[in-house]
């Protein structure tokens, strides 16, 4: 950053909808809010803000100053929220006020609040950030990592990505993402880039899983980026506004997508629709991101569709006799109040390398679902060939000890009469044993049930719990 205010001072470094930092006015900004905090006594500082210029401020002044930060995700319930407080042993909060918190007097604007924290967790050595996981289980670990591990992987983003010449970036995923954070923000800021950080609403989020397609149009319109980072349904549904509107498509130069396995019939319509849409792969555990393509017209040897790409340079990946993923050279500090992590992580997935080094990735490994004719598929795999599926938002296939596989199909508006007709084409492209035999439409919705994470991935225990009958029912049924 001192760098590329030197050479480009009057550059956009952050902006949102109201204002605007330069790069020659952001390290100032940052060293006195670093000051401040290091003045008030924090040690480890609760970040609870929506995206702004101010999350991002208070993240990097953490880092200047050698203070811990902790992200607070928006999607956590207030039990969560409370848990990750409590259990972090954060000092200082800047956000919502909470119970037992004293005012503390920051930057005009910026509401911080401080505690005394008697005997805090201990930290393994050099931890920087403690990111948490996105809320599976009722108490999500927190992952902590270092300054150094973090722009490890900026760094080799930054060389992936070089020819894509990307100089502004709209930040879609919350901050608290890891995977936002470091793409995001840090890796604009490295480049030289802008990144922009509107708040959750203004691009169309209500919550953490309702989305606003005309909103997500205008800010689209309105800040013409160059790079986005996506889930598939965020994909999917920015794939269905660039067939209607192809103006939105032609700013853009890079648009990753991970957080879930990506059908390949869905990065071809998103490719044809004009967006440079390319998979990744990572886990915050090995630093977030692990593989990732780039566009075709940039790097083509980096370039394979149904792969997440070939492993960043400074990790090495190799698979098991089980077929699960093992990450070395990026692996976390370890979680937070458990013992140091191993040099190499088994990441719980299923994957394998091809002949060129490319990653391609086939489902969870305790996801595998074993049906009563002892067939063995990934659920993952059908839930991503239904994205290609026009009339469907969400589908979970429950298939664990059956005769029959039973699909929750969750349509989208006005689209259930389209569904007979696509699942049974979806089912022409599955052998009998992956195939869906019955399905239903859950009311609530899966979303609304609180059956889903906040990135859309399934709570399969909870939904077996939830839909325990019908799974009976079917244990005498065959398909």
């Amino acid at each position: 950053m001192a760098e590329h205010a030197q050479r480009k001072g009057d550059a956009i470094a952050l902006q949102n909808t109201s204002s605007a930092i330069c790069y020659r006015e952001l390290l100032p900004r940052i060293r006195a809010l670093a000051a401040e905090l290091v003045r008030a006594g924090t040690q480890r500082l609760a970040l609870q803000l929506d995206n702004d210029i101010d999350w991002a401020l208070c993240d990097l002044a953490c880092a200047h100053a050698g203070l811990v930060v902790i992200p607070v995700p928006g999607f956590f319930s207030a039990e969560q929220r409370q848990w990750l407080l409590d259990g972090s042993g954060a000092d200082t909060l800047i956000g919502p006020p909470a119970h037992g918190w004293q005012p503390l007097e920051l930057a005009p604007g910026l509401s911080g609040w401080r505690r005394k924290v008697a005997a805090p967790v201990a930290l393994p050595t050099d931890t920087a950030k403690i990111t948490y996981t996105s809320g599976t289980t009722g108490r999500p670990k927190g992952v902590c990592l270092s300054q150094a591990q973090q722009m490890v992987t900026v760094r080799a983003l930054a060389e992936r990505l070089a020819k894509v010449q990307v100089e502004r970036h709209l930040t879609l995923l919350p901050l608290s993402t890891l995977l936002e954070n470091l793409a995001g923000l840090y890796l604009p800021l490295w480049l030289g880039a802008t990144a922009t950080l509107p708040g959750l609403a203004e691009v169309g989020f209500t919550g953490s899983s309702r989305l606003d397609a005309n909103r997500l149009a205008t800010a689209l319109a309105h800040w013409q980026p160059h790079s986005l980072v996506l889930v598939p349904e965020l994909l999917r549904l920015l794939t269905g506004l660039c067939l209607q509107q192809p103006e939105l498509a032609r700013p853009l130069r890079l648009v990753a997508v991970g957080g879930a396995r990506v059908a390949p019939g869905l990065l071809h319509r998103a490719q044809a629709a004009g967006i440079p849409a390319v998979e990744g792969y990572g886990l915050s555990e090995c630093g977030s991101v692990v593989a990732l393509n780039c566009p075709e017209h940039s790097r083509p040897e980096y370039h394979r569709p149904g792969s997440v790409g070939r492993p960043l340079d400074h990790l090495a990946v190799r698979i098991d006799e089980q077929g699960e993923i093992h990450v070395r050279g990026g692996a976390m500090l370890g979680y937070l109040g458990e013992p140091a992590a191993p040099a190499e992580i088994a990441t719980g997935d299923l994957g394998r390398l091809d002949d060129d080094g490319f990653l391609h990735i086939t489902g969870r490994r305790k996801n595998v679902q074993i049906t009563a004719f002892g067939r063995n598929f990934s659920p993952e795999w059908v839930e991503a060939e239904a994205q290609r599926c026009p009339a469907i938002a969400h589908l979970v296939i429950i298939g664990d000890g059956l005769p029959a596989n039973l699909a929750l199909v969750q349509p989208l508006p006005g689209q259930e009469h389209a569904l007979p007709g696509q699942i049974a084409a979806l089912n022409a492209q599955l052998p009998d044993y992956a195939r869906i035999h019955h399905w239903l439409v859950p009311s609530p919705g899966l979303a609304e049930a609180g059956l889903l994470t906040a990135n859309g991935r399934p709570r399969r225990d909870a939904i077996r719990r939830a839909y325990a009958d019908h799974i009976q029912h079917l244990t005498g049924v065959c398909p």
